[in-house]
């Protein structure tokens, strides 16, 4: 044996053992289900990096190239060369940019422990061998069949000879031997050609539509003669009854030794379709920022007394969902986002009482309190962290239970990962840049093949949907339609919404959001109007394809490294923040956010008409009090609101005197207060509360016995069946707050006093929760090790298998343990043998069971053995430690060497 065969390894776990701790770091980091629990020894790590759920779940996380890669490796040999890797992936004619980049992606495969071995002797583990080769059970992603030697393991020796005397081989004298020669010829390139330059074109047509895939035919029992020509020699082979099947060796000959139709070695570039200004989109993105606050705004004020009840099952109903829409003038798709931003920023939740509610929490009333862009931050932090994903209401999750806003089921663990990494798409366009959605989602299915269509075309991509599916609870068959693609359409439209990107270009906000770093860009005056958009505009400020521009794309040379470079070529990082990182970037955001929003203004514009301009947004008090003396009629750049009989009524209800409203429009107002509005305030004064509802259940009482003969005269009074108790008062047996109602509906402007005779203020009275905290989002897998936890866990593993790979001295009357089986033996075989290591300064390896349970090997050296405790430097923990003499399992001596 060769001192480099001698090298090679020849066990993943051999492999993993010739690594160093950089390199076990980075593979716990790209896989961290490995380290969950911590593997006693590398051994048990290389058991369970080859488990079903494990691999399936590393190759979900493969690139297309990578993953192509392993698919070329699964139907290689076993081992096999790099040469006959780099044949079944450049083709006969060596495609360059395959060739140059398929290094890289076998690293990708190394580091991730799928592939191990030397460029001599690839090997694939076995659970991904059997996940990607082809079968009869299901096709393989390649498109290619069973090899010659596959296809013929179940026919007859006679019958594999007749096969080699038509091929023109000669005979051989067993059937191993036959099928070796028929591989031999089927693989040897001019041997091939020639056989196949006499055959019928017919037979070659068959061939060529077999080439590609499926590589599954279907026959008669009397085949026609362009078939059983192919059938006679071999390049078609039966595999049951009616079932033909094509060779893996021809299909690869006809395919000029590619094992994929095309090999996609470099990712889809992203390409802008336009370009803005950074001025204008930063500006457009600060506009709808400012929306984004007022709607949350809006929507809690209109369920600021308790809003819609819990459904049993949970969530919003549909017609609750619908009067949220209505209320927010958007659509019921869009509402569900709104509720469900609010959701995730802990804002609202349900009060949790008998019968139950949605409310503002106590969180809430501090969010308004802080500055504009601190709370539109915390709500894009919300957003870009949270898994529940609106889009999904309204679909029916796998029990064909219909999926509702703010109810369960709508987690998808992918969610947090799809948006950071779009929003790094955009990221690595030059300012201003608009991408074009459909390159991105491209790109988006180069990078996760198996969670996308072309994934799922194989049994193996089914798996991954179902390890993922594991994690998020039932999910509705939609989901099956490419989640990663909807979850990046979904997020190119609510970054738009929140003002994360402005006129489908990141903004400078959104970009330290993300944690990228972004260009210097020279002051400049932002204009106060947009350019005009183009003809292909959309409502979301997107623009069309028409001026497409030419795009310095500075990820280009970054698209040919391995995905954590390219990232870093984009300039954002390649994974989500952690939290601190991700608190830091979200206050950078909130500093480049601020001064794009407007200031908050202390004056409206009366106008004659009764009507009010708020010119832009309003401080607090002002706002607050004009929203209980009016009515908003119409929103957007300036809001309109209108003085009515009843908004006046609400005012003058809420502790409000006549004087008190003139003063109030006289000092926020910029332009005198119109007579109109002074004649309204003062004629719905001088009527509120001439008129005394109180209990009897209810009475009317009023000093002018005229105006109570009105209302008896009155045939809408009928309902309320009024009689007179005295020539003042009127007396009825409906509750307060009907008559009340009833009488405003009539015309009149009554006034609720207490049992004292005291005029009642009513005021809106705020709901609130109990202090509730945000949903935590739903992790996609275990979550990623900091350093901490994997020195520690490193450090444990390599003691573990210090201790399980140290050559024992073998004795005569004890049996060779296997591999991870502790030592056993007596307590007094265990203390003499102690105490001699004592005297003699040898090591020892001992079993060891802590005090939870768990079994360990170790290596130590006893120093002090005294009162059922042995003190000894622990080889595997690199320290002095007392062990328990009970809790040790046995004991044995180590090798001489």
């Amino acid at each position: 044996m060769s001192t480099e065969d001698q090298r090679a390894p020849r066990s993943l776990a051999a492999a993993l053992r010739a690594r160093d701790d950089a390199s076990l770091a980075a593979l716990l980091r790209a896989r961290p289900d490995l380290i969950t629990p911590v593997p006693t020894d590398l051994t048990q790590l290389a058991t369970r990096a080859g488990t079903r759920a494990s691999v399936v779940r590393a190759l979900e996380r493969l690139d297309r190239f990578a993953l192509q890669t392993a698919e070329a490796l699964a139907v290689a040999g076993d081992p096999a060369a790099y040469a006959e890797l780099l044949g079944l992936m450049a083709g006969d004619d060596r495609d360059q940019a395959v060739a140059d980049a398929l290094p890289g992606a076998l690293t990708t495969l190394r580091e991730q422990a799928l592939v191990w071995g030397d460029e001599g002797s690839l090997r694939l583990v076995r659970t991904a061998r059997e996940l990607l080769a082809p079968s009869a059970q299901h096709p393989s992603p390649t498109g290619l069949g069973p090899s010659v030697r596959e296809a013929t393991a179940g026919m007859s020796p006679g019958r594999i000879q007749e096969l080699v005397a038509t091929a023109g081989l000669p005979s051989t004298h067993d059937s191993v031997s036959a099928v070796g020669a028929l591989t031999a010829l089927f693989t040897h390139r001019r041997k091939m050609s020639d056989l196949l330059a006499k055959a019928p074109a017919d037979s070659v047509e068959v061939l060529k539509r077999l080439m590609w895939g499926p590589p599954y035919g279907q026959v008669t029992a009397d085949p026609a003669a362009r078939l059983r020509w192919l059938l006679d020699r071999g390049l078609l082979l039966p595999t049951a009854p009616g079932t033909v099947v094509l060779p893996r060796e021809v299909a690869l000959h006809l395919r000029a030794g590619r094992a994929h139709r095309t090999a996609e070695p470099v990712p889809p570039t992203v390409e802008a379709v336009a370009t803005h200004r950074p001025q204008v989109v930063d500006a457009t993105a600060a506009g709808q920022a400012y929306t984004t606050l007022a709607t949350v705004e809006e929507l809690l004020k209109d369920w600021h007394e308790g809003g819609p009840a819990v459904l049993r099952a949970g969530g919003l109903s549909v017609r609750d969902l619908k009067r949220t829409a209505v209320a927010l003038d958007v659509s019921e798709p869009m509402a569900a986002f709104w509720v469900e931003l609010a959701y995730a920023a802990g804002l609202l939740a349900s009060d949790g009482e008998a019968d139950e509610r949605y409310a503002a929490t106590p969180e809430y009333d501090e969010w308004l309190e802080r500055p504009p862009a601190d709370r539109w931050a915390q709500l894009a932090q919300a957003w870009l962290a949270a898994t529940r994903t609106s889009g999904v209401v309204g679909g029916r999750d796998l029990k064909e239970r219909a999926l509702s806003a703010l109810g369960p089921g709508l987690d998808r663990s992918a969610a947090p990962e799809v948006r950071h990494r779009v929003l790094s798409l955009l990221a690595g366009l030059p300012e201003g840049a608009v991408p074009d959605p459909e390159a991105v989602l491209a790109r988006l299915r180069w990078e996760r093949p198996l969670r996308g269509p072309q994934g799922r075309q194989s049994p193996q991509g089914a798996q991954g949907q179902q390890g993922q599916q594991g994690q998020q609870g039932a999910q509705s068959p939609q989901d099956d339609d490419d989640l990663r693609s909807r979850l990046a359409r979904w997020t190119l439209t609510e970054a738009e919404l929140l003002g994360v990107t402005g006129r489908g270009a990141l903004s400078a906000h959104g970009r330290a959001l993300l944690g990228a770093r972004s260009a210097p860009r020279p002051p400049t005056v932002i204009p106060t109007v947009a350019p005009t958009p183009t003809a292909q505009d959309g409502p979301s400020g997107g623009t069309g394809r028409a001026g497409r521009a030419g795009r310095t794309d500075p990820t280009g040379a970054g698209d040919k490294l391995p995905a954590p470079h390219r990232a870093a070529a984009a300039g954002s990082p390649a994974t989500p923040l952690s939290p601190p990182e991700q608190a830091v970037a979200t206050a950078a955001a909130a500093r480049l956010l601020a001064p794009l929003l407007p200031e908050p203004l202390d004056h409206v514009l009366l106008q004659a008409d009764l009507t009010a301009v708020a010119p832009g947004p309003l401080r607090r008090p002002l706002a607050d009090v004009l929203s209980v003396l009016a009515d908003v009629e119409s929103k957007g750049g300036a809001t309109v609101y209108r003085f009515t009989p009843g908004s006046v009524r609400r005012a003058l209800d809420a502790g409000r005197s006549a004087s008190d409203l003139h003063a109030f429009l006289a000092e926020h107002s910029r332009t005198p207060v119109p007579q109109p509005l002074a004649y309204l305030i003062d004629d719905v004064a001088r009527r509120h509360g001439h008129l005394r509802v109180g209990a009897a259940s209810a009475y009317v009482r009023c000093d002018d016995d005229a105006l109570l003969n009105e209302i008896l005269a009155d045939k809408r009074a009928a309902a309320l069946r009024l009689r007179r108790l005295a020539p003042t008062v009127l007396a009825t047996l409906a509750d307060p707050a009907a008559l009340l109602e009833g009488l405003r509906a009539m015309g009149f402007a009554p006034a609720a006093e207490s049992a004292e005779g005291d005029v009642l203020i009513t005021r809106a009275h705020a709901h609130r929760t109990p202090p509730r905290t945000a949903p935590e989002p739903v992790p996609d897998g275990p979550p990623v090790p900091d350093t901490t936890l994997l020195t520690a866990a490193i450090r444990a593993v390599r003691a573990g298998d210090l201790a399980a790979t140290t050559p024992r001295k073998p004795t005569e009357d004890a049996a060779p343990l296997a591999p991870g089986e502790l030592p056993r033996t007596s307590s007094a075989e265990t203390l003499a043998t102690m105490q001699a290591a004592v005297l003699t300064g040898e090591a020892l390896w001992i079993g060891y069971v802590n005090a939870e349970g768990t079994a360990s090997q170790r290596v130590i050296a006893p120093v002090r053995v005294e009162g059922g405790f042995v003190t000894a430097y622990d080889h595997t923990a690199d320290e002095v430690r007392t062990y328990p003499l009970h809790r040790i399992t046995g004991v044995a001596e180590l090798a001489d060497d």
